[in-house]
């Protein structure tokens, strides 16, 4: 087993945080050692106590919400996952086309299998619930999936994470929606882009404005120029018009839960009631401990 270190659950994680204080405590024993290790394991699991139920909390109380009518802000979504259009994305040791991987390669130095190198893909793919397409940013987010996959070659060992088009997909994120048309437009700042495009082509700017062909554009000439830009601008502006309402889910602001899965959320409801479970009850066997430790003698 070769957990990823940067996706390691933060309940484990602090398992082995406090099974190194505990260790430390173990190997040198007394009140002062014991008072301290056990102090110091209390505040982790106090932390990710709290935290497993604030996601646990996320997860159940959110209601789910369709892509076509949700509401601006945090969401729970279900779907489909596809790619974006004309996007592809291939994983980098199956070469299968994905929507998402996560990379892990090991080498084995004296026996032990040694991290060396690692790569997450931040391209955005796409969450279909059947009343519309949601942008989905993979970036910040914690993401639980079931395809994973470990070859070994010669003392190399590699492990990847995917996430698949078609897969079942969970996400629980902040929602943002937008229509192109409604967007504040600044015409002014528009004209000048197109005018700086055109200008790059100093040729075809020539042969379009210079009317009396003698070289350069004068300021009858570059007005005549501005007025195609504003009609080009005009065009373009009511092309986007025609766009549909576009979707997108992020990371959520002030540390909020952005969890990416292809599991339902009853099963990921569960997965962090039973870690919250685990860590109550070690907290409370720690609380113990300390009380104990504080009457041992010096």
């Amino acid at each position: 087993m070769f957990p990823d270190p940067r996706r390691v659950p933060p309940p484990l994680a602090v398992l082995l945080v406090q099974a190194v204080f505990l260790a430390a405590a173990w190997s040198q024993g007394g009140r002062a050692a014991w008072t301290t290790a056990l102090a110091a394991a209390v505040v982790p699991g106090a932390w990710v106590w709290l935290r497993c139920l604030s996601h646990r909390r996320a997860i159940r109380d959110t209601p789910t919400s369709r892509v076509g009518s949700a509401a601006q802000g945090y969401v729970e979504l279900t779907g489909t996952a596809h790619p974006l259009p004309n996007a592809q994305l291939l994983s980098p040791m199956t070469g299968l086309p994905c929507l998402w991987y996560r990379y892990l390669a090991y080498a084995r130095v004296n026996d032990r299998w040694v991290l060396k190198e690692e790569g997450e893909s931040d391209l955005e793919f796409v969450l279909d619930d059947s009343t519309g397409r949601c942008t989905v940013d993979p970036r910040g987010a914690r993401i639980l999936t079931h395809h994973r996959e470990t070859r070994e070659v010669g003392d190399r060992r590699y492990t990847e994470y995917l996430l698949l088009s078609g897969d079942p997909l969970y996400a629980i994120g902040q929602f943002r929606s937008w229509h192109p048309a409604r967007q504040p437009r600044d015409r002014t700042a528009q004209v000048g882009e197109i005018l700086s495009g055109w200008k790059k082509d100093q040729a075809g700017l020539h042969e379009r404005f210079d009317l009396d062909d003698d070289g350069r554009i004068d300021s009858r000439e570059w007005h005549l120029a501005r007025q195609a830009a504003g009609r080009e601008a005009d065009r373009e502006h009511a092309a986007q018009s025609g766009r549909p309402v576009s979707h997108a889910l992020a990371k959520p602001p002030h540390g909020r839960l952005y969890l990416i899965a292809n599991d339902p959320p009853d099963e990921l409801g569960w997965h962090y009631a039973r870690w919250s479970a685990v860590h109550l009850v070690l907290l409370l066997a720690l609380l113990l401990g300390l009380g104990w430790a504080v009457r041992l003698p010096a």
